[in-house]
């Protein structure tokens, strides 16, 4: 029922993500969860494998994937079995550039100014702990959202392509994409990069952009899936 109706899975999402925000808020869970990774005035944990190594690898799978798409939306063109691909491959190129890229890392990233948790007094910093839905001052935090685990949630992408014509391959995708980003999530609550909610919002959003791109760009009107390249 749900994938018939976007509309009522994003209320869903949406309402999923508000109470689990709530549930963080009620029990502590930013704090209690970045506390375990707090250690002797810093976060030692965060530089060990494999969570450095998810530190440096960034948003290059990402990257890689929204690139190949639009590779393959050029070659559609000339190679007639890749003609499915001319809207999936502009989607996966929008889907990072609208998600992660502007509404993300650009609109709130850089806009809520959400510390981090080894900027508040908490970890030695100077800042005071502030909820998700507390703006702060703009460019004196950037914790909210979690731009790394953005692009590790964006490689569930051909989820929103394949879920309703191959549904085995796009759960494989969701499910791929969503352990990516969890392990990502881990990396950056070790190294005191973000809190919880932080990682929780990113997912959210990332599946929302997906979900409303989709829809905008009908991908569901071709009858024919797309062919991986």
């Amino acid at each position: 029922m749900l994938r018939n109706n976007p509309w009522l899975e994003a209320t869903l999402v949406i309402t999923v993500l508000i109470l689990a925000t709530a549930l963080i808020a009620v029990s502590g869970a930013d704090l209690a969860v970045s506390s375990r990774f707090y250690s002797a005035g810093g976060w030692p944990e965060g530089e060990l494998f494999p969570w450095k190594l998810l530190y440096h690898v960034d948003r290059y799978p990402a990257v890689l994937l929204a690139v190949g798409g639009l590779c393959a939306a050029a070659l559609s063109y000339r190679i007639p079995a890749w003609s499915h691909w001319k809207k999936g491959g502009v989607f996966l190129t929008l889907f990072l550039i609208l998600g992660p890229g502007l509404l993300i890392n650009t609109t709130f990233k850089q806009g809520w100014g959400r510390p981090r948790p080894r900027e508040i007094v908490q970890f030695g910093g100077q800042k005071q702990f502030l909820q998700p839905w507390q703006k702060g001052i703009r460019g004196q935090g950037r914790s909210f959202p979690s731009g790394h685990a953005s692009a590790a949630f964006f490689m569930s992408a051909p989820f929103f392509i394949y879920r309703r014509r191959r549904p085995l391959l796009a759960l494989g995708w969701l499910l791929g994409g969503i352990l990516f980003g969890l392990l990502m999530s881990i990396a950056r609550i070790t190294q005191g990069g973000h809190f919880l909610s932080d990682n929780l919002w990113s997912f959210g959003m990332v599946y929302l952009t997906g979900l409303l791109l989709s829809v905008i760009m009908r991908l569901d009107s071709d009858n024919n899936p797309p062919k991986t390249p």
